[in-house]
């Protein structure tokens, strides 16, 4: 079997980025880590103090990083960097990996050994966050991740490029790309790098048995921040290549269509949306187009310019 290094970008969430690093070392494949790089950006929690601490006790040998903050896409430039392994694992600071994650990441390399090949792993909410049904939502069919849309052993594209839970070989992704570090914030360089990549024939496969627990409690106020948040990124990806690619693929098919369709529907049923609200973090189940629907209406220009 390979081996792997793993990158993982951090910033003040030393308590969570702790039960991730104590996940990796308790790999069922720990000794095919060659190595976990952290990358500090800019952290002012103690993040780097527990590294230190962890990298002295740690039976699988830890790399860290400090940098000031410059942001996700900077930081896993300097994992791709320093890098000493064949394949590279990507993983989010608050992404514990199940006992088999590095094993299965790994067991689908040697099988798919081709240099361009690449694989994309499950990620889905730690039980003991006790996810919503609005959280359910937004990691499965949502603006956070759509994996209720991909299958088993299937190709994806690049609007798939999930850096959470991602490993391919390191030489080609060195030959073909690095993040553009023009993104400081949150959101939309994963899938920037994704379609630059694509363009040198890239091949992404989603491979669920690869399994990552999300430990974060999302509010539904809490993931409306968040879209505004990327706003400021998704101005940054539209200028880029594959947001004018995008844009261009949107006005030459059906997609525009539906979504003016969709405007219109959520413009008539805009009362429904603003009184749905309180249900959003509750644990009662309702219908998906209303978890959108409701997000859509809340983070709509007209309410992030109000303020609300």
């Amino acid at each position: 079997m390979s081996s792997l290094s793993v990158v993982i970008p951090t910033y003040n969430r030393k308590n969570i980025l702790q039960r991730t690093l104590e996940g990796l070392a308790a790999q069922s494949a720990w000794a095919d880590i060659d190595e976990i790089l952290v990358i500090d950006d800019g952290s002012t929690d103690g993040t780097n103090r527990l590294v230190a601490d962890y990298t002295r006790c740690s039976r699988v040998p830890v790399r860290s990083f400090r940098q000031s903050n410059l942001g996700q896409a900077a930081a896993r430039n300097v994992g791709i960097r320093e890098a000493q392994s064949s394949i590279l694992l990507f993983l989010d600071d608050d992404i514990v990996p199940s006992p088999a994650l590095v094993t299965e990441h790994l067991a689908w390399h040697d099988r798919h050994p081709e240099p361009h090949m690449g694989v994309l792993g499950f990620v889905t909410w730690a039980p003991e966050v006790r996810a919503t049904p609005f959280m359910e939502w937004l990691g499965l069919d949502g603006p956070l991740w759509a994996y209720a849309h991909f299958k088993p052993g299937s190709r994806l594209d690049f609007h798939a490029f999930y850096t959470c839970n991602l490993s391919l070989k390191t030489d080609f992704l060195r030959q073909h790309g690095r993040f553009d570090e023009d993104f400081k914030g949150y959101g939309w360089e994963d899938t920037d790098l994704g379609h630059r990549l694509e363009k040198h024939g890239f091949a992404l496969f989603y491979y669920p048995e690869a399994v990552g627990y999300h430990h974060k409690h999302v509010t539904f106020e809490e993931a409306c921040r968040r879209a505004r948040q990327v706003e400021a990124s998704s101005r940054i990806f539209a200028a880029k290549e594959a947001g004018q690619y995008l844009t261009e693929l949107e006005n030459l098919s059906e997609i525009s269509i539906k979504s003016r369709v969709k405007t219109l529907l959520n413009d008539a049923l805009g009362p429904v949306f603003a009184v749905s609200k309180p249900l959003m973090d509750s644990h009662v189940r309702l219908p998906w187009f209303l978890y959108r629907g409701c997000y859509n209406y809340w983070t709509s220009p007209e309410r992030q310019q109000a303020g609300q």
